[in-house]
């Protein structure tokens, strides 16, 4: 790094009985108090570089006294910086850097050590280095940047912070190899020169090189210098994206285990510093969620639904929730079902994992499908994107344009379809899940993106095991959104000796089970009349092959499906049907409680015909005809 040496005389400056003096031969006649530290100095030095000494000397000038008294409470930098201006004043070399530069200048400016006091005074030095050297250097500007927040409104009122940011955004926009990367500093002894040398003068090996040392900074100046970058326009939205990875990564790590650590402590002075913790957090999260590029795919889903999952935890604003969930939405189909598994905080409810923030996800995905091919009007949209976004440079018309060209295709709702059949699974085996939020979850999915229902017939029956106390007609509730049309033959098998589904399901799935049977080998025409009636009801063509198990979701060795031990078709209809009569004033009772709603929903996901109980007979008539046969 570079720095800057000024004065030539040895340091004399020591310590009596804590006082800070100055050895001289003449006697000190200037007393400086500087918060706690007393300095025994001299006026002519001093008072012939700072205008503001010159001002308060003459104010509080007392004949009679041997020592003048100056009172400096509020001296910006403290005594290292006032020590500094002091060492300047009777020619003592100082060193200056990026370390100390900041300091140097509010104090001097304090001391009001300009041009107008003398030539060549420590204002102007320190302008020409900060200028000529600090402002050239990337690590310069870095650690100078860093500085600034010791001094805040000194540096913006001289225009310190604003000019480290324009530097560092200047050189990001720049090739890397013209781009000066100081990583040491030479000590070599001058007056009034950079003797800084570039130790390396390196080539960064990624675009992204600069995204590391922009992770130092804290969060307000990170927001300030990455919306200029974001303004120039030069670097690609992926390289934006990545940037604030690193940066989440930096200062977001372990968020859950530090909210966990911090909530049980117990004394009231815990409890404020944890607080504190959790309000820094979680502005440093919304500031990132401002800052994402609108342009899809410039972060990755997993990145986007690990935020969050922090938001979840800090407590983030809804505004911020709801940001995430819609660009969550844009990319669903790369997400992960162990992404999905956002844990819940909320008092209100005693579920394992946030259902609700999925549901949004899910809506706001399925709403892409339903983008006109033309932009909606830009009045509603414009609205919708200022109301959520804090970032003074997002441009709602880019938004628009990112969510009208990224409507869900036809291959992406198929893969989120298997995804969601696996976080179903997942959420199947919280005890404390109800019912309407499974089926709900279930239902958002339209029935064209499920090629095969094996794994929601798996998700279903993991939550039937887990919830045994399910009434009948909650059993009902649940089995409506299963197709048994898309259920492989491994799935009925299993389903068709299944004790917790409904006797209704049991019968739908061997009634297709025995057309299956029927048309093994393509032998069509072997089916009895009334049964070929059935499966032109339901539109099905016996001659096409029945659908392979699903292999796409992990299964835990205790859901697994077994099919052994399966009863023989006689013997499962007798039982059936000594079943379907105690079963039949249940139906009675389900149609008159819910009404035509229940029968439509019935009619939609499960297939039946208009007359489910017309079916039923029509089934029990072909299973006497045969028993009479035989």
């Amino acid at each position: 790094m570079k720095f800057m040496k000024l004065g030539s005389r040895p340091d004399t400056f020591y310590t009596d009985e804590s006082v800070r003096t100055v050895s001289s031969e003449i006697s000190s006649d200037l007393v400086i108090q500087v918060k706690g530290t007393k300095y025994l100095l001299h006026k002519f030095p001093l008072l012939s570089k700072c205008l503001r000494l010159q001002r308060l000397c003459s104010e509080t000038y007392h004949e009679t006294s041997q020592h003048q008294v100056i009172q400096l409470p509020d001296f910006p930098g403290g005594v290292e910086a006032f020590e500094l201006c002091a060492k300047f004043c009777y020619g003592i070399t100082v060193t200056l850097s990026a370390y100390n530069i900041v300091a140097a200048q509010c104090a001097a400016e304090y001391l009001q050590m300009t041009e107008d006091v003398e030539k060549g005074n420590l204002i102007y030095k320190l302008e020409v280095f900060f200028n000529s050297c600090i402002l050239h250097g990337w690590r310069d500007s870095i650690v100078t940047l860093q500085s600034t927040k010791a001094f805040p409104l000194w540096c913006e009122d001289l225009g310190i912070t604003s000019r480290c940011i324009e530097s560092l955004s200047s050189k990001v926009s720049t090739h890397p190899s013209k781009v000066s990367l100081s990583h040491s500093h030479s000590r070599r002894v001058s007056d009034m020169s950079c003797n800084g040398t570039e130790s390396q003068r390196h080539k960064p090996m990624a675009k992204g090189w600069w995204a590391e040392d922009m992770a130092e900074l804290g969060i307000d100046l990170y927001w300030r210098t990455m919306i200029a970058i974001k303004s120039g326009g030069k670097i690609p939205s992926d390289l934006i994206g990545e940037a604030l990875q690193i940066y989440a990564s930096r200062w977001l790590p372990n968020i859950s285990r530090k909210v966990k650590a911090n909530r049980g402590r117990t004394s009231e002075s815990d409890s404020d510093s944890a607080d504190d913790v959790s309000s820094k957090h979680r502005l440093l999260l919304e500031t990132i969620v401002s800052l994402l590029p609108s342009e899809k795919g410039a972060v990755s889903c997993s990145f986007l639904l690990k935020l969050l999952k922090a938001a979840n935890i800090l407590s983030a604003s809804s505004s911020s929730k709801m940001e995430l969930a819609r660009r969550v939405a844009l990319q669903l189909e790369e997400a992960r079902v162990s992404d999905l598994l956002i844990r819940s905080l909320s008092c209100s409810t005693d579920t394992v994992y946030d259902v609700d923030i999925v549901l949004v996800i899910l809506e706001q995905f399925m709403l892409q499908g339903q983008s006109p091919p033309t932009s909606p009007p830009r009045s509603k949209l414009g609205f919708e994107r200022r109301r959520r976004s804090r970032s003074a440079e997002n441009i709602d018309f880019e938004f628009q344009e990112s969510r009208r060209s990224s409507s869900a295709s036809h291959s992406s709702k198929l893969k989120v379809a298997k995804i969601i059949d696996g976080y179903l699974q997942e959420i199947a085996r919280d005890r404390n899940l109800p019912l309407s939020k499974f089926i709900a979850v279930a239902e958002t999915i339209p029935d064209f993106s499920r090629l095969d229902h094996d794994d929601l017939y798996r998700a279903i029956d993991i939550y039937l095991k887990v919830h045994p106390d399910l009434n009948k007609s909650e059993r009902k509730k649940l089995c409506r959104i299963l197709d048994c049309k898309k259920l492989s033959v491994e799935a009925c098998m299993h389903a068709a000796q299944n004790e917790k589904l409904p006797l209704r399901l049991v019968v739908q799935v061997l009634f297709f089970e025995q057309a299956r049977a029927a048309t093994a080998g393509g032998k069509v025409a072997d089916l009895p009349s009334n049964i070929k009636a059935l499966l032109a009801a339901h539109n099905i063509d016996p001659s096409r092959p029945p659908g392979t198990l699903s292999t796409s979701t992990s299964i835990r060795a205790d859901d697994q499906w077994s099919v052994s031990g399966l009863k023989s078709p006689k013997s499962r209809t007798s039982t059936l049907r000594m079943k379907l009569a105690e079963d039949d004033d249940l139906d009675e009772h389900d149609m008159n409680t819910d009404g035509m709603g229940r029968h439509s929903k019935f009619k939609a996901f499960c297939a039946l015909p208009r007359g489910p109980k017309k079916m039923f007979s029509k089934l029990l008539s072909i299973n006497r005809s045969d028993s009479e046969k035989n």
